[in-house]
């Protein structure tokens, strides 16, 4: 054994893979933990996206390998959605790439574009995987700030007094993870000029955009952002599929051909069940997200009511998944987690995973029962 590479010791084991070990241990031993700390929905997919799995499994000749590019029924499923969703118009052939996840195609377009000691702007507070694949590929991490206040707008003034000279990729993420900053299009335009004067690529992770927001926006839908700008987008939240692991990325032609040369090294296609039901979910009308909304609506409305028991302060025009709550000046945010796992069975994730300006945050999950949270609150002396 001449020992392992070098870049293992970049990275650390991801926060819910250690966590949940421990959580997990606590429910084997008995104790009633209520995990509002993952953003996994607990709710199911519509019965047509299941019985489109089935259908599909039972056919003999659906079990060979697929398309590294998904099924042509996919593509056009992801491209309507677009249209239909965001306005935005995209060629199923060249410009919509299937991917395994959003997740994994983090890794994809970061393998793609950057080399050892090209920079990323990456948010803080911001989703940790942004930093764990850069640094696994050797590239710089550049945190920036967002305000809060104006829809989680980056700190652009901040960052035209730094050499962005060997800036390459800028993650972006509205409504944003964790904070919950919904963006806006104003926020959006003045990204793809930053972008278009520094020649940076916007990388834009939009999972959430149909999840308590006033209007799903895609930063494609910006005039001028296809030149610059690239999107992830997932299944996993808006139609309850994170276990499905279906994701997409859209963008210009020339770009998507590129990450289709890494992507297709590294997995041999998705299996046809899970294409089918996919395209069955893109394809639900606008009371599937009506109803989602209303439902998250609810926990949300209870979620606050846990955080005004313990007196934590939070954005009532966030949108997204989560809640996220600044602790009391003096309170350390890592104790109120603790105190609440260990001493009240509640699970919720401490800020300072998302970056130094989490420090004094603690963020709540809405995939949880109402009743589950109901039961939180009453723990709650």
């Amino acid at each position: 054994m001449k020992g392992f590479a070098d870049r293992v010791n970049s990275v650390e084991e991801y926060y819910f893979s250690a966590k949940l070990r421990e959580v997990n241990q606590l429910i084997a031993e008995g104790k009633p933990i209520i995990n509002l700390g993952i953003g996994s929905p607990d709710l199911a997919p519509d019965k047509k996206v299941i019985d489109a799995l089935k259908s599909t499994a039972d056919n003999q000749q659906s079990h060979g390998y697929q398309s590294y590019q998904g099924i042509a029924e996919l593509r056009t499923s992801m491209g309507n959605f677009y249209a239909r969703e965001y306005g935005v118009s995209l060629d199923p052939t060249k410009e919509i790439l299937p991917m395994m996840g959003s997740k994994e195609g983090i890794m994809h377009l970061s393998m793609t574009f950057l080399n050892p000691g090209d920079e990323v702007l990456i948010p803080n507070p911001g989703y940790p995987t942004y930093t764990s694949v850069t640094n696994l590929l050797g590239a710089k991490a550049i945190y920036y700030g967002i305000d809060l206040g104006k829809a989680g707008r980056p700190n652009l003034e901040e960052l035209e007094n730094q050499d962005l000279s060997r800036v390459k990729l800028m993650w972006i993420n509205y409504p944003h993870m964790p904070t919950g900053a919904p963006g806006s299009r104003p926020v959006l335009q003045e990204l793809v000029v930053f972008a278009k004067k520094h020649g940076i690529i916007l990388l834009h992770d939009n999972p959430y955009s149909h999840i308590l927001t006033k209007e799903p926006i895609s930063i494609l839908s910006i005039p001028g952002a296809k030149e610059v700008a690239m999107e992830l987008n997932s299944l996993s939240k808006v139609f309850n599929m994170p276990g499905w692991r279906v994701g997409m990325l859209v963008g210009r032609e020339d770009w998507i051909s590129k990450v289709l040369k890494v992507k297709s090294k590294m997995d041999s296609g998705m299996f046809l069940g899970i294409q089918k039901g996919a395209i069955a979910a893109l394809n639900l009308g606008e009371s599937w997200f009506s109803d989602l909304g209303s439902t998250y609506q609810s926990r949300r409305k209870l979620v606050w009511k846990l955080a005004d028991k313990l007196n934590l302060s939070y954005d009532t025009n966030a949108a997204g998944l989560f809640v996220w709550c600044k602790v009391p000046d003096g309170r350390s945010a890592v104790e109120l987690v603790d105190e609440l796992l260990y001493e009240r069975n509640i699970f919720i994730t401490p800020g300072k995973i998302f970056g130094s300006e989490g420090e004094s945050y603690v963020r709540f999950s809405l995939c949880m029962p109402e009743f589950k949270i109901l039961e939180a609150i009453n723990r709650i002396k």
